[in-house]
């Protein structure tokens, strides 16, 4: 299996290159040659199983061996959950798949775990003898998960970016008390975006590459742009899909309807790859929250991000350059890389582009979008709440009410699984405003106490004794600081 660049800058490379990388240098994405069939019912159930027969599709330069060991060691003791990703059933025909029972309480566990044994495999495999520094921009879950996948790790470093104010308190203090002697935190004055952007021009400047090359540094990333991100990500959807049978909610061989809160559309995207290898999957929900860029997108074929930047309650989609929509649109357009430059320019050059009639009518078979409201938010928390007593979050209910209106108006009434991304607890003070009950507590951690009370729900291990730890990375920088925050990470002391 090798990889291309979505626009056309690259020749064909293995896997391990690909996800040492991180991304084409030049810019663009690297994606897989063909999506192999698989049909889920000659999967085994066991989430560590299905996993390996997923990765060894598409990672066909790495042994058995390596993959099963990084499969073992990713997926251990570190889930609190022994499916690793359980489902709970709403009724008959509604699921949701909680992705949040790793060490960090969010759905890049499921990836993140995985990652640093498959990048580690990949620098043998390349014969880098650089140590690996692994950039981060992160709208809240991603840089935690990473952080913890990769502390202690050797040969590796990783330096991660947030948006100072773009957070929730429970996500900064998740990340700024990270230990590790090979982490570093670093808020930005800016948006998620911002970050993103800072990330990716850094990737692209060959002379600040050298200039750490020579120092015995390379750069790759645990963003859902590096493709060992992002594959790992196909095998919960097929773990859901035989759930989903094993309930009898569905016959194997029946379709279902995925509904995936999106922001930087990476989740999304590998629920698209899991259709497009042979799961049964009848239509994407696309769901956004008030920041609803990929909503206007699927609905008017035009993407522009020249907008008003919303901070809501579910942080973690507060994004308005979506990167990993240029993936799809390479899938949709049959490979056409000139395009998707086109596209891509466009968007950096004047924030928008526009992609025809053709591209439109193909993606609208595909996925149907939403915007949801902070008040529609609240409302569907409260709703599933009090009609099942399930938690969920803010993410989580952008996706449950946008499959709610999806059903509503299209009439479609086919089974679906909702990804449930982080448990209500990393969002403490949304959830239990929308459980509208009177009084507040000074603080999240009082919130959290007060929340496990009345509702009866625990607070994931990942989640406790947070207000006990101090904050050891305190760094923040403006938008133009970037390459001088590296600096001073790999060069401590200097």
């Amino acid at each position: 299996m090798l990889y291309h660049s979505t626009r056309g800058n690259s020749a064909p490379v293995a896997s391990s290159f690909a996800i040492h990388k991180g991304m084409v240098p030049g810019g663009g994405l690297f994606v897989p040659e063909s999506f192999p069939r698989l049909e889920p019912g000659v999967l085994p159930t066991a989430y560590p199983q299905i996993a390996e027969r997923i990765l060894s599709l598409y990672l066909t330069d790495y042994t058995d061996d390596e993959l099963h060991d990084a499969v073992a060691q990713g997926y251990s003791a570190n889930f609190d959950a022994a499916s690793i990703a359980p489902i709970t059933f709403y009724d008959d025909t509604t699921a949701y798949l909680e992705l949040w029972h790793g060490p960090t309480a969010a759905f890049k566990d499921l990836a993140l775990q995985l990652l640093p044994h498959l990048l580690r495999a990949a620098a043998r495999k390349q014969g880098s003898d650089k140590e690996i520094v692994i950039l981060v921009a992160t709208s809240g879950d991603t840089g935690k998960a990473a952080l913890e996948g990769f502390k202690d790790v050797p040969g590796t470093r990783i330096i991660v970016f947030y948006p100072k104010s773009g957070v929730s308190p429970i996500q900064e203090k998740q990340m700024v008390s990270t230990d590790g002697a090979n982490t570093a935190v670093i808020g930005v004055q800016g948006n998620f975006d911002d970050c993103q952007n800072m990330v990716k021009e850094i990737f692209n400047d060959a002379a600040f590459t050298a200039e750490l090359a020579a120092e015995g540094f390379a750069f790759s990333s645990a963003n859902s742009i590096n493709w060992g991100r992002l594959v790992p990500q196909i095998v919960y959807y097929y773990h859901a899909y035989l759930a989903m049978t094993a309930n009898g909610s569905i016959g194997m061989g029946e379709p279902v309807c995925l509904a995936v809160p999106t922001g930087n559309f990476g989740n999304i995207l590998a629920a698209y790859y899991a259709k497009l290898m042979g799961l049964p999957v009848s239509k994407l929900i696309c769901a956004s929250n008030a920041n609803r860029v990929l909503t206007d997108f699927f609905e008017t074929g035009i993407y522009d991000m020249n907008r008003e930047f919303i901070c809501t309650s579910s942080p973690s989609m507060d994004i308005l350059i979506s990167s990993n929509l240029e993936r799809f649109l390479y899938s949709v357009s049959g490979g056409d890389a000139e395009r998707v430059t086109n596209w891509q320019n466009g968007l950096a050059k004047e924030g928008c582009f526009s992609i025809g009639k053709d591209m439109r009518s193909a993606i609208r078979g595909i996925i149907a979008a939403s915007s949801i409201s902070e008040e529609d938010v609240a409302k569907e928390i409260r709703r599933v709440f009090t009609a099942r007593e399930y938690l969920i979050d803010t993410h989580t209910a952008v996706a449950s009410a946008a499959l709610a209106r999806y059903r509503e108006e299209s009439g479609d009434v086919t089974p679906a699984v909702i990804a449930a991304t982080a448990s209500p607890y990393k969002v403490c003070q949304a959830v239990y405003d929308a459980l509208a009950h009177e009084g507040r507590a000074d603080d999240e951690y009082m919130i959290m106490d007060v929340l496990r009370d009345i509702t009866g729900v625990v607070i994931p291990q990942a989640l406790r004794g947070l207000d006990n730890l101090q904050a050891r990375h305190t760094r923040v920088i403006d938008v133009s600081g970037g390459r001088e925050a590296i600096r001073s990470a790999l060069r401590p002391g200097a």
